[in-house]
């Protein structure tokens, strides 16, 4: 086998892996309790599933050199900054193979919604980028798929979700 045959073969095999889903993210079934998460920001603080109870959240695993990801965020960012006061959370989680947090800073201090270096959890990349989760205020989890949303789509997600009132505690 040729360097460059070998080359390819391993190139192959590590595109494979990184758009396959992740074994843990492939058991998160929309209509079942999200399962716990703690994520740790661009900024070094910590936020958990726990602290975000009774909001409707947004985690959207994207990366740097995805081109339907960076379209997205400015689009994420826009109905965070509409939608915050009425309990929605979006939170961009970087992939691992994405920049350096240093160099994420000023993309995200131009943007309202923060961005996660770290999730600790079964969350995970489905098989393509972006990937996104939606977890309504009890906890649920209501959109588990691949793909960049449009407004459309998040109207339609969304809008019923936040007119629902917040569980009590």
């Amino acid at each position: 086998m040729t360097v460059s045959t070998k080359g390819v073969i391993v190139s192959a095999l590590a595109l494979a892996t990184a758009i396959m889903p992740s074994h843990a993210s492939a058991t998160i079934k929309v209509g079942d309790r999200a399962p716990r998460f703690e994520m740790t920001l661009i900024d070094g603080s910590k936020i958990s599933s726990t602290d975000l109870h009774g909001q409707v959240v947004i985690l959207n695993f994207w990366a740097t050199w995805c081109g339907p990801c960076k379209a997205e965020l400015p689009l994420l960012d826009t109905y965070y900054r509409l939608r915050k006061d009425n309990g929605l959370r979006v939170f961009a989680v970087a992939t691992e193979d994405s920049l350096p947090a240093y160099k994420l800073k000023p993309v995200f201090a131009a943007l309202a919604i923060p961005s996660a270096r770290r999730i600790k959890g079964a969350f995970g990349v489905m098989g393509a980028l972006p990937t996104n989760y939606i977890i309504d205020r009890a906890g649920v989890v209501r959109y588990a798929k691949p793909g960049a949303f449009d407004l459309a789509d998040l109207n339609t997600l969304l809008v019923p979700l936040l007119n629902e009132p917040a569980p009590t505690p």
